[in-house]
């Protein structure tokens, strides 16, 4: 199935814009992440707009008026999509005239993944504070922790822009190749220092590491909750327990922006350890392009720290 796809990136669009720039098009990009991923391939030539600030929850959001100004007036947007930020979807399909989507999840050379435990929403239903479900199952939309899709989308979104602002194709196509060519020994990188971590279990605050894992080869994280917004059961924390128990799960991490006393109270009378608070949207890291590779090397760390211990 096909669907159409600020920040502190905000200045290049506005009364300022120099005459020279006047063909670049104008972006707007759903996450910080991705729009370090623009901003890439973009270089000195422009900035997008990211709709979601840093921190922001991505699965619940109002616009702004002028964030919906923002995408009114933009000739690309390039988001994950509705998997991600659902509150997006009807936006993205009333774009004005001549304006372009593009759904990094939908393109083709995107690697995708199922969430680990889907079979387990289809029958226990968590809510959060306010009474919602809010549970993952299909697609997870957590794709950009794979560096081969960051790559991948590196070389889509040069392509999206040249196909705009032909006049700079090659700029544009060479400083994604560039960034591609970092991604990669960063991730030669990662692959060494994950290395001693293969065949350790390890606890997590929600299903969102299935990319990173499986790239690496790690054994899958047990997800304390069943969604992101979600306040685990007493049995729900049981389970965990027996499985830490019986997976021999060694340590367990918080997440950030998640209330960190639900790990502690899920690994409670067990002997795991726990590890630095990890970041999958890089809401700690300054939102500029080297944002995405701080997100993957900060995994990287944070999970070779306690899990290479003994």
């Amino acid at each position: 199935m096909t669907r159409p796809s600020l920040s502190f990136f905000s200045l290049a669009f506005g009364a300022f814009a120099l005459p020279v720039h006047a063909e670049v098009p104008r972006v707007v990009t759903d996450v910080p992440v991705v729009g370090a991923l623009v901003q890439q391939v973009m270089g000195d030539l422009g900035r997008p707009d990211i709709l979601l600030e840093a921190g922001g929850d991505p699965h619940s959001y109002s616009l702004r008026p002028s964030q919906a100004r923002s995408l009114q007036n933009a000739d690309l947007l390039i988001w994950v999509g509705p998997e991600l930020t659902p509150w997006l979807a009807r936006p993205a399909e009333n774009l004005a005239a001549g304006s372009h989507s593009m759904t990094l999840l939908d393109l083709p050379a995107t690697r995708r993944h199922e969430y680990a435990d889907a079979h387990e929403h289809e029958h226990e239903h968590e809510h959060d504070d306010h009474g919602h479900d809010h549970v993952h199952s299909g697609t997870d939309p957590h794709a950009w922790l794979d560096p081969a899709n960051g790559q991948a989308w590196l070389e889509a979104i040069a392509e999206a822009l040249a196909a705009r602002d032909p006049d700079h194709a090659a700029v544009y196509t060479d400083n994604a190749a560039k960034a591609a060519a970092e991604i990669s020994a960063l991730d030669a990188e990662l692959g060494a220092l994950l290395a001693p971590a293969k065949g350790k279990r390890f606890v997590v605050f929600h299903d969102a590491y299935g990319y990173f894992t499986a790239h690496y080869g790690l054994e899958p994280a047990i997800a304390v909750s069943l969604g992101d917004a979600s306040t685990p059961s007493a049995g729900r924390l049981e389970a965990i327990r027996n499985e830490i128990s019986s997976q021999g799960a060694v340590c367990a991490f918080p997440e950030a922006n998640h209330d960190p006393r639900l790990i502690a109270a899920a690994t409670e009378g067990t002997e795991v350890r726990q590890g630095e608070a990890l970041d999958p949207e890089g809401s700690g890291a300054p939102a500029d392009p080297n944002l995405y590779p701080a997100v993957l090397r900060g995994l990287g760390k944070a999970l070779a720290d306690c899990l290479n211990q003994g």
